[in-house]
């Protein structure tokens, strides 16, 4: 803990914290809720929280209010300074962030460092789109009119963020919601408050160097209530919610009813499709980093493994012996590849899909055991588990938020691609294949169903650069590259007459 102890020190987060907002100043909550905060790597309190309600609530929705006011008259590229700046202070402060975030959340340390590298990454992004923000022109129909498009600000966006990227994902959305003008609030998950707070207290040095308003960036620390708070909040213009299905499918319903916005980022049941002309070695990394990674507590983890049945049993007599290599244990230990659950409610769930599945007629051929004894003593921690399966199986067919992978095999192409599309939701699918025409139809309009498709890599993990999200019960939302940005702004039409006539549309005729 003495390690832990320095980190908090130095990103200046008191480990007893009433703090729930920031700007220039915290504001003190004054709620009835004082949440123990406890890491799943050693089963050691990290600190108490008291969660905010409605009066701080309204406290800091008059903060962004004020700030938004401000904010968006600054000129995009004076924006993009601000979030260079905050880049660079968390390129000096990776390795302590990445190591509250480890520590934490129970992800490995080079996961928590790549994390904060991701936020870097969207800033140095974000900079660059500060100069960029683009409208395009219209011919006119009409002489001596000019029509072009122009993008402004929405105002206020929330962020309702999930425990298992308990930084990036955030960044994702504010810093591009920052350049466009916006100003963000931010709902942390209730598991991962404290990596929030150091995130909003290395942001703060930034706001009080160049004299910005209170409620540019500002925090709110709270359970469910708060969040549906954000989502039936009018004055906020956009919510991007990051979670389960079930999660997004009340958000969006409480957003849509009051014709706001909203960014979806739901669950996944993401696939691998190996082909007979694949290369098994690229297939193996791949494979094991996508279903262990994070402990299968992300989005976009491998959970189906489609393999053709001429090398299925070749390729899984390879994955069940590295698997049995794998390092479990502490994620602050280099040496281990696989840290804990997030807590023993998320461990209930990893046992229970492993009953579930035999029961369904499914077999287990390693691991699905909760670990115990020393080293252990969170209770979070558990053997990866591969599972023999049918992609018809009531439970491969749910999003199970733990290291459980389900193989299966086909015999044709169409069949891997079938059975890959066959489940509700659409975030990320992959083809290992060295044949040109597989994966050309993989990547068709024929092909995978899904918002991520790759080509001979994993499903787990994106570069900042593309657009991310998915279709169907993952919700729809795109945050991050491409034109993304998009979603953070409304666009307006112009129509500019230079002339002293006044032509009508369409050669309409109104005179008199």
């Amino acid at each position: 803990m003495q390690k832990i102890t320095q980190v908090f020190k130095n990103l200046g987060v008191k480990q007893h914290c009433e703090s729930v907002c920031t700007g220039l100043n915290w504001i003190d909550a004054v709620g009835s809720e004082h949440r123990k905060i406890v890491s799943p790597t050693d089963g050691k309190k990290i600190g108490e929280m008291t969660f905010a309600g409605i009066t701080e609530y309204e406290a800091i929705l008059k903060r962004a209010e004020s700030a938004s006011n401000f904010w968006k008259q600054i000129p995009a590229p004076k924006r993009g300074e601000i979030v260079r700046q905050y880049g660079n202070v968390l390129r000096e402060n990776k390795e302590i962030l990445g190591t509250l975030v480890s520590y934490e959340m129970g992800k490995s340390l080079q996961e928590g460092l790549g994390e904060v590298q991701e936020m870097i990454d969207i800033c140095d992004y974000a900079v660059g789109l500060s100069r960029q923000l683009h409208g395009l022109t219209m011919h006119s129909e009409r002489p001596g009119h000019r029509m072009y498009e122009q993008w402004h600000p929405l105002g206020i966006v929330g962020v309702i963020t999930s425990f298992n990227f308990p930084v990036a994902v955030w960044a994702w959305n504010a810093m591009i919601a920052a350049v466009c003008g916006n100003v963000t609030i931010w709902k942390p998950s209730e598991k991962t408050p404290f990596s929030a707070l150091a995130c909003m207290n290395l942001m703060k040095k930034v706001l009080e160097a160049n004299q910005l308003p209170e409620g540019v960036f500002t925090l709110i620390n709270g359970d469910k209530a708060i969040g549906e708070m954000l989502a039936n909040d009018k004055r906020i213009a956009l919510v991007s919610a990051t979670g389960s299905t079930a999660m997004g499918r009340s958000v969006g319903k409480m957003v849509a009813e009051r014709f706001g916005k909203s960014i979806l980022e739901l669950g996944g049941n993401n696939a691998i499709i190996v082909t007979e002309n694949a290369s098994i070695d690229m297939a193996l990394r791949a494979i094991v980093f996508g279903a262990v990674g994070t402990a299968g507590q992300r989005c976009t983890t491998t959970r189906r493994l489609i393999i053709h049945d001429s090398i299925y049993d070749t390729l899984l007599k390879k994955i069940i012996k590295i698997y049995k290599q794998l390092n479990i244990g502490n994620p602050l230990d280099a040496n281990n590849h696989v840290g804990p659950l997030i807590d023993e409610v998320a461990v209930g769930h990893f046992l229970n899909a492993v009953e579930q599945l035999k029961k369904e007629g499914g077999k287990v051929l390693y691991g699905g055991k909760q670990l115990k004894g020393e080293g252990y003593e969170s209770g979070c921690y558990v053997t990866p588990a591969i599972c023999e399966a049918k992609n018809t199986y009531k439970i491969v067919q749910e999003e199970t938020f733990a290291p459980i992978l389900y193989v299966m095999k086909y015999k044709n192409i169409s069949e891997a691609i079938a059975m890959q599309n066959d489940v509700k939701q659409g975030l990320s699918s992959a083809i290992f294949s060295n044949n040109i025409q597989e994966t050309e139809v993989f990547l068709s309009s024929q092909g995978s169903d899904c918002g991520i498709a790759n080509v001979n890599i994993g499903t787990s993990g994106a570069e900042i650069g593309g657009a991310f999200g998915g279709e169907k019960e993952t919700g729809g939302g795109r945050e991050s590259g491409s034109d993304s940005w998009k979603a953070y702004m409304r666009r307006q039409t112009n129509t500019i007459n230079y002339t002293n006539n006044l032509p009508l549309a369409q050669g309409i005729k109104f005179d008199f």
